[in-house]
């Protein structure tokens, strides 16, 4: 058992997971977000698939006993543990680019893309490489009539947590999200550990 990790405020990290090991992502104050993305750790072409993930479980909500997908359809990890129960898997990490469309920022923070790019940089995955992030504790609803989103405050309480079961070995890569709307205009550090 690792030690708990804290991850700062609008910053990420990346970290080798092998498989069978358990990873509890806790949100330690409450109402924020973590942005995670993986890789084969034997192969970094392989990715965690959105399109693959939300086709096979057929559904865009995901919690307890879900099953993740790579791009190649292979199983990446499951959520064995979850008590908050809403996380997206639409939306791509938010960026420089989103702060200035969005939010009109004219400098903007790099955002959980940039801080992904960062941290994954020392394994040899570039910023191209990068999908769309399981984007943990963030509460987007969406029309079920028009499909309009729109992203709310997450529903997770301090202390809340998530437990994913890794498939295979991976190299992860894990944010203290960044963006205002996502964590109900706060920013907040995000806690790990690795079982």
């Amino acid at each position: 058992m690792s030690e708990f990790q804290t991850i700062p405020p609008r910053s990420g990290v990346a970290f080798i997971l092998k498989k069978n090991q358990l990873l509890k992502i806790t949100d330690i104050e409450g109402e924020q977000v973590a942005d995670l993305v993986c890789f084969n750790l034997q192969d970094q072409k392989e990715y965690l698939s959105s399109g693959r993930t939300i086709d096979y479980a057929e559904k865009i909500f995901l919690s307890t006993g879900d099953p993740f997908y790579s791009n190649r359809s292979n199983l990446m990890f499951k959520i064995v543990e979850d008590n908050v129960g809403r996380h997206d898997f639409l939306l791509t990490p938010c960026s420089a680019e989103m702060f200035r469309k969005i939010y009109g920022h004219d400098k903007p923070h790099r955002g959980c893309f940039g801080n992904l790019c960062n941290a994954l940089e020392p394994y040899g995955i570039l910023p191209d490489e990068i999908p769309v992030t399981f984007n943990v504790f963030m509460n987007v609803s969406v029309n079920g009539e028009t499909g309009k989103i729109a992203v709310l405050p997450p529903r997770s309480k301090a202390g809340d947590s998530i437990t994913i079961l890794a498939e295979m070995d991976l190299i992860v890569g894990l944010t203290a999200c960044s963006a205002g709307m996502s964590n109900n205009f706060t920013f907040k550090p995000i806690g790990y550990q690795i079982n």
